[in-house]
Order: C-alpha cells, then sequence, then structure tokens
C-alpha cells in the first residue's frame, strides 16, 4: 500500500501539535479556550494555502475525540453530506471539514444548516477567499471567522524538524542528514506554506541515494531543485539573502527604477513574501515618508493583494508598489525627527511635564497646581494659541527639520514654520 504524503502523515493530532497561529491556538486563545472547554462551534478558517486550516481542524478533532470527515464542496455531492449527517445522527456529533466552503450550492447549503443549528455537525470550512465577500450570510452568520496567518520561516523550520525526527510519521528512522542552509532554503522559500515544505523535504528524502554508510545527505542544491525556487541564501549565514534586500531598498531609495526591480525579481524568484512586504513598508515610510504619505496606504494595499492572491500573480502589484516607491519624492525627516527625539530620551534629556499640561481630572489636582493656566486651543481663533508644551529643558529644541522635496511636505513645513514663528 502507498504511503501518503509526509504532509498529510505530520498532520497534528491534537492543538498542542499546531504549528504557528499562536493567535488562534496559543495558550488561553480562542480556538485552545474552545478544545479545552469542549464547546465547539462552526468556523471558517481562511487564508492562504499550506498554512494549517486542515491541520487546525484535524487537531481539533484529535483534541476532542470527535469523528472528523473531509469533504469539498465542489466535488462532493449532497449525498456524501447526508452519509455524514447520518454518522452524526448516530455518534451525537461529528466535525465536517469543508474545503472550498464558498463554493457551497444552495443546496448543499439548505441541507446543511438545520445540522448547523443544533450542533450535531460541527462545520469547520476552508477558504483562500475573504468569506466577508465570498461565503453566503446564512451560512457565514452561524460560524465564528477566523483569519490564518502564512508560517513565519522559524515555524516552517520547525515542522520541517518535527518530521525529520518524528519516528511514527516522519523520517526519523532514516539517517537523514540535511545542510542549515538547504533547511533554510525550505523554510523561507515556501512562503509560509508548511505543506509545500514538507512536500520539497520528502521529495529531497526520497530522490537522494543513501552513501554506504545508508545516510541521505541534502544540500542546499538538492532543496532548491524540490521546492522548484532557487536559493538566494548562498553562504552559512545567509549575508546573500540580506545582501539583496538591501541592495533593494538602497535602489528604491536612490529612484532606480530597474534596479529596485531586478532586486524584486531576485526576491520573487526566491519566495520570500515576507522579507519583500515588510521591506517595502519600511521603506514607503521611512524613505518617501511625508514627501508623499499617500505611498504608504498604497503600498499596504499593494502587499495585502499580494498576500491574498499568492505568486506568480503577486508580482503585479508589488512591481506596482516598487515603481511608485522609486519614482516618489524623498523625505527622512520624520524618521530623523523621532530619533532625535529618542536619543535625548535615551540620554537622560527629559525635563518635567510642566504644570499646565498634567493631568487635572482628580480631586485636589488644583491644590496641586495641576492643569492651572492651561489654554484650550478650541477657544481661540484657528484652534491655536501661543503655550509651551515642551519641559522646561527643551522648550527650544526642535526635532521635525522638513524637507520640501513633496508638495505635502512644503505646505507641513509653510504651517511649521509660522508656528514657530508665532511662538516667539
Amino acid at each position: 500500500m502507498q504511503q501518503k504524503p509526509l504532509a498529510f502523515r505530520m498532520r497534528p493530532r491534537t492543538i498542542e501539535e499546531v504549528v504557528g497561529q499562536p493567535h488562534l491556538v496559543g495558550d488561553g486563545k480562542i480556538i485552545a479556550r474552545m478544545v479545552k472547554a469542549k464547546q465547539l462551534t462552526s468556523m471558517i478558517l481562511y487564508g492562504p494555502p499550506g498554512i494549517g486550516k486542515t491541520s487546525i481542524a484535524s487537531a481539533i478533532a484529535g483534541s476532542t475525540k470527535y469523528a472528523f470527515r473531509t469533504l469539498n464542496a465542489v466535488t462532493n455531492n449532497k449525498k456524501d453530506m447526508e452519509i455524514v449527517a447520518a454518522e452524526a445522527k448516530m455518534s451525537g456529533k461529528v466535525i465536517l471539514l469543508l474545503d472550498e466552503v464558498h463554493r457551497l450550492d444552495k443546496a448543499k447549503q439548505d441541507f446543511l444548516l438545520p445540522y448547523l443549528e443544533n450542533g450535531m455537525i460541527v462545520l469547520i470550512g476552508a477558504t483562500t477567499s475573504n468569506p466577508y465577500h465570498a461565503i453566503n450570510p446564512a451560512i457565514r452568520s452561524r460560524c465564528q471567522i477566523f483569519e490564518l496567518k502564512p508560517l513565519s520561516p522559524d515555524e516552517v523550520k520547525q515542522a520541517l524538524v518535527r518530521a525529520l525526527r518524528d519516528d511514527e510519521r516522519g523520517y526519523g528512522k532514516e539517517k537523514v542528514e540535511i545542510s542549515e542552509e538547504a533547511l533554510l532554503h525550505i523554510s523561507q522559500g515556501s512562503n509560509g506554506d508548511v505543506r509545500s515544505s514538507l512536500n520539497a523535504l520528502e521529495l529531497a528524502i526520497l530522490s537522494t541515494d543513501k552513501d554506504a554508510e545508508g545516510v541521505i545527505h541534502i544540500d542546499v542544491e538538492t532543496a532548491e531543485e524540490c521546492l522548484q525556487k532557487k536559493s538566494l541564501v548562498a553562504d552559512k549565514d545567509g549575508d546573500g539573502h540580506y545582501d539583496v534586500l538591501s541592495a533593494f531598498q538602497k535602489s528604491i531609495r536612490g529612484s532606480d527604477v530597474d534596479a529596485a526591480l531586478h532586486y524584486l525579481a531576485r526576491l520573487i524568484e526566491a519566495g520570500d513574501l515576507p522579507s519583500i512586504s515588510r521591506r517595502l513598508i519600511v521603506i514607503a515610510y521611512e524613505d518617501i515618508g511625508l514627501a508623499n504619505p499617500q505611498a504608504g496606504a498604497r503600498t499596504l494595499a499593494a502587499i495585502e493583494t499580494a498576500e491574498r492572491i499568492g505568486f506568480p500573480e503577486a508580482r503585479i502589484p508589488l512591481a506596482n508598489a516598487v515603481i511608485e516607491l522609486c519614482l516618489s519624492p524623498k523625505s527622512n525627516s520624520a524618521v530623523l525627527a523621532i530619533q532625535a527625539a529618542l536619543d535625548d530620551i535615551q540620554k537622560g534629556i527629559v525635563g518635567e511635564v510642566p504644570d499646565h499640561l498634567k493631568d487635572a481630572h482628580y480631586k485636589g489636582a488644583k491644590e496641586l497646581g495641576r492643569g492651572i493656566g492651561y489654554l484650550y486651543p478650541h477657544d481661540y481663533e484657528n484652534g491655536w494659541v501661543p503655550q509651551q508644551y515642551l519641559p522646561n529643558k527643551l522648550k527650544n529644541k526642535k526635532y521635525y527639520q522638513p524637507k520640501k522635496t513633496g508638495k505635502f511636505e512644503q505646505a507641513l513645513a509653510t504651517v511649521y514654520e509660522k508656528l514657530i514663528r508665532s511662538r516667539k
């Protein structure tokens, strides 16, 4: 009998075995609490492929000892659901993982609804689509909705190591030696998809000949072939990967569109969407900043779109964001301003909050001189009145040094300079 894939075999048997999704299955979090109390409600799990929707459903079933069945809203028909319902009537409760739940047609939906209402079937719907857009309200209103996040490289690595050490379901009985570079490449290159990582690991093990001592050696070249993604980690410490990220940011900062697209393509080829996303958001606020403040919101929208649709289509919104960031005016005035303020705090240059700014919402505050003399700006023309806000030790300090590279910050600079003159 052919053995089932590693990703299937390594599905968690209890909630404690689930890798990732700490906001849902971590100690004291909502799904963990539901399982502990054995008070399950129907739910919809949504997020990118391979990040644990089926694993969580399997773990819930294993932790509660209820019967667990898996169906697909497209390929399975109403008769298949009738079999699950019959089992629920006999056993009292069945957990039904329904994949592609957003494709559930009206006939199947109408059949399921009474069983969801009486709790005999606990539906765990899995979908990659936003349920608020894609799922019929009749089903959605009867389910808790939980969003799953792509696993971090460290979480994926944890799943791979567990599979290598597991004697029963994994390859613990085999002599497998995998280089740290290969393990890192599979962990990073899967873009948070633990299923594809485990598939790549298994393919590497099964397709590699044992040496004379029966050891299977997996290097980064084998990992590249099995994951079908080229590695940007060419050295032990991963410097090559971070060099590309550094060049990516510096090319955008330097307004070189072609260089930025080149480094973006290298990161896309490596499948490293999390690093691309983090770096683009940082760039939007650190390097473009107040010169084009809308770039931050548009960059975030592009990233959310990329995460929703996944590669290869994700390259399109990412390219849009990179081109806009490259060709936007640049200003790092905000990061310089907050860093200057932090530098003073860290040097102990703080000073006491002026008495007229201190909290006065308690009995006895007036006797202590708190809040006395505070001028409420809304009571004055243009909503402003000259008043000291900084501590005495810092009262003449200027942290913000506006740059006039973009029209928005030019306008901010005009207001800022006018306010400075008015204080004198």
